[in-house]
């Protein structure tokens, strides 16, 4: 199959902003989708499409090549890749050089075709990064976030976002898409943002329609360690890796799924929220879990902390202070420490039989201890389990969501972007 059949499939059945208008001849694919044979500005639209990609890829390439690779004439290239440097979305980058022949003439994503942003809403910061369409980072800027209250952070995110613009050179009208990851999940049917205890005042009413007042209506929204997930896919240990599972332990805890190459989010985008997994010292039923789960309650930094404190441990004033004396080798420290990583073990120990993941990447400011962490868990993963994926710490870091912001965006913008080009506005095409 070639590369442009396999997008048209793709169109047909993934993309739901194409509505094919059904005419007299029409044909209807097997998911229901009616389209009309033949429809020229159709099929432009789809071999454009396909060529912007393999453009995208390569980086820089010729016509011959991109006929080669996606298996049309040189003369239908020809035609989609005029409509694409007419659009601004592929830019001439000069000749081939060597062989024989006339040199071929190279051509290349226009890098400022469209701006995207990343932005990262955590307890501690709030970072942001502009990248131009080709994915390369031009600024960036970190800031401690002002979390006491949701008012403040959410002016906060819209200085951030609207300085790094300035960094970048450009202007916010420019900025194609932004992507604003954050703690708990999106109640799209009414506008919340929900467990996220952390942040106070993160689910109140009305505080999605606060944040797109600062950045406009181009943004959107996804939890942290999704995007973190997604960051590892895109440039971390998560490349190449069809099923794994990004587990951040940090302030909070939660885990961001991939499947089959595609990030699972669940039926109502809570997929992955392990800190309300019945697991920890206590009662599963005791409501004083409800609002941060029982796992976050004992497994997260608060919860190491008042762990520490139980067994004697004299003012330990965080999760980072006794880290850093297990490393000294403080006897109660080691105990802490040998502690969670059994809890961490025991809920890797739940998600892999349901997941089957090749791979489990810890992350968060707790997660990146792997010198402490990685050893204990794997020993008791092998004690309580017969499913022990490969485990290893996120080389990207506290980068990570960032990462993902940024990726996310970017594919956001180039389908934003390539709706704009003048085939797709062809009335049997409704966008």
């Amino acid at each position: 199959m070639t590369l442009v059949r396999r997008w048209a499939y793709s169109l047909q059945s993934s993309v739901k902003f194409l509505y094919y208008t059904p005419r007299k001849g029409s044909t209807t694919s097997r998911d229901g989708t009616s389209f009309t044979a033949g429809q020229p500005s159709l099929l432009r639209a789809i071999n454009e499409r396909a060529i912007l990609e393999l453009v995208r890829t390569a980086g820089v390439t010729s016509r011959g090549e991109i006929a080669r690779e996606s298996g049309l004439s040189k003369p239908t290239v020809s035609l989609a890749l005029n409509g694409l440097v007419t659009a601004g979305l592929v830019e001439e980058v000069g000749r081939a050089r060597g062989g024989k022949g006339p040199s071929a003439v190279l051509y290349r994503l226009n890098p400022q075709a469209g701006w995207v942003v990343g932005i990262d809403v955590g307890r501690r910061y709030v970072r942001a990064a502009v990248a131009d369409i080709t994915g390369k980072l031009v600024a960036r800027r970190d800031e401690p976030a002002a979390s006491r209250s949701s008012t403040t952070l959410v002016e906060q995110i819209g200085h951030v976002a609207h300085q790094v613009a300035g960094d970048a050179g450009i202007r916010w009208r420019h900025v194609t898409h932004a992507t604003v990851g954050h703690p708990g999940v999106l109640d799209p049917d009414r506008g919340l943002l929900a467990h996220a205890p952390n942040l106070p005042g993160w689910g109140r009413q009305g505080l999605v329609e606060a944040i797109r007042a600062q950045l406009g209506t181009m943004v959107s929204f996804e939890n942290d360690v999704n995007l973190a997930a997604l960051g590892e896919r895109a440039d971390g240990l998560g490349r190449g890796v069809r099923n794994f599972v990004f587990l951040s332990v940090g302030t909070g805890i939660g885990a961001g799924i991939v499947i089959d190459g595609r990030l699972y989010r669940g039926a109502g985008g809570a997929a992955g929220e392990v800190a309300y997994l019945p697991i920890g010292p206590g009662d599963p039923h005791d409501r004083a879990h409800r609002r941060r789960g029982m796992l976050e309650d004992s497994t997260a930094a608060a919860g190491i902390v008042e762990h520490a404190r139980s067994l004697g441990m004299a003012r330990p004033r965080s999760a980072k202070a006794i880290f850093a004396a297990a490393r000294r080798a403080d006897p109660t420290a080691v105990r802490v420490v040998e502690a969670e990583a059994g809890r961490i073990a025991l809920a890797i120990a739940t998600l892999a039989p349901l997941l089957d993941p090749e791979l489990v990447i810890l992350g968060g400011g707790i997660g990146m201890n792997g010198d402490l962490l990685l050893g204990p868990i794997d020993r008791e993963l092998r004690a309580i389990s017969p499913f022990r994926p490969t485990i290893v710490v996120s080389e990207l870091g506290e980068e990570a969501v960032l990462h993902g912001a940024v990726s996310t965006a970017l594919s956001a913008a180039q389908d934003q972007l390539f709706t704009r080009a003048p085939d797709l506005g062809r009335r049997e095409i409704v966008v």
